[in-house]
Order: structure tokens, then C-alpha cells, then sequence
């Protein structure tokens, strides 16, 4: 496993099915965090992720907290536009975890205030809209943790 990616409470399928489709490709593994905005049977999600979905690997977790008391050793990074250090300013290793916030309102304040040093962003222009589409930005800051680590198993 190279990467954890963590969407809390995802809303919509497609964003799903093609962070799941980027999991596989990058031996990352993929959580979420209940309540989901779809049924994961959806066949939008499994349409997003094509054949990829059968492999997979999957965790569903009721709750953040019960997500952080599983892996309670672990290094965790909070993508926000609210964040401080741009992505590519931490040191990624094998084994991190990276959560990204639901598509309409991002991270709740108790989560990004429990984690100000550990909180993320993707530069971007100040403008109208919010942030970038979740699929692209998973990609974005997946591919640089692994350029970090030599992009393991991948080559």
C-alpha cells in the first residue's frame, strides 16, 4: 500500500467511482467515511471506476473518529482551502493518509481545528468558485506524495 485516501462523507458517485479508479492505479487504499451521499452500489460509481472497482481496496468507516482510532499511529493530512502550507511543503511517506472534505462544504471546523498543522491546499486563484473538482484535486496531491516516494511499485 502506498497511500491512504480518505473522502469524508462523499456526495457525489462520480467523484467516487474516479478517486476509486486512481486507488488502483497508485496502490492506494480508499475510505469513507459514512454517511455517504449514494449508495456504493451505485452504478454511477461503478461506471466512474469502469473495470477497476473488483480491485479495489475499499474500508468504509461509520465515523472519522472511529477512522482515527483504527489507525491512531498514523500520519494524517487535511486537504482545505483553508490550509496554510501548500501541498508539496510536507514530506509524504508510504503509509499516510490524505482527507479530503465532501464536495459541497469541505472539512467540518472540528476536524480542521483538531489538525491545524497537518492542514493542506492547492494553490489557486482567488476567485468566485470554490475549488477544484475532488477527483482532480485526489490526483493532483496523490501523484505528488508519490513522486515524494520514488512513486513506489509503480515503475
Amino acid at each position: 500500500m502506498n497511500l491512504n485516501i480518505v473522502l469524508f462523507q462523499p456526495e457525489i458517485p462520480q467523484n467516487t467511482g474516479n478517486i476509486g479508479r486512481t486507488c488502483v492505479l497508485t496502490d492506494s487504499t480508499l475510505h469513507l467515511i459514512k454517511p455517504l451521499g449514494f449508495s456504493i452500489d451505485d452504478r454511477q460509481v461503478k461506471r466512474s471506476g469502469l473495470d477497476y472497482w473488483p480491485y479495489l481496496k475499499l474500508e468504509i468507516h461509520e465515523s472519522y473518529e472511529e477512522l482515527r482510532a483504527k489507525y491512531k499511529d498514523a500520519t494524517f493530512y487535511f486537504a482545505t482551502t483553508k490550509g496554510k502550507k501548500y501541498y508539496n511543503e510536507v514530506n509524504f511517506k508510504q503509509g499516510d493518509f490524505i482527507v479530503f472534505g465532501r464536495e459541497s462544504s469541505g472539512l467540518p471546523d472540528y476536524i480542521r481545528n483538531d489538525n491545524a498543522e497537518n492542514l493542506i491546499k492547492l494553490p489557486m486563484l482567488q476567485t468566485s468558485t470554490r475549488s477544484l473538482n475532488l477527483s482532480n484535486s485526489v490526483a493532483i496531491i496523490a501523484y505528488e506524495a508519490l513522486r515524494q516516494m520514488d512513486f513506489p511499485n509503480m515503475k
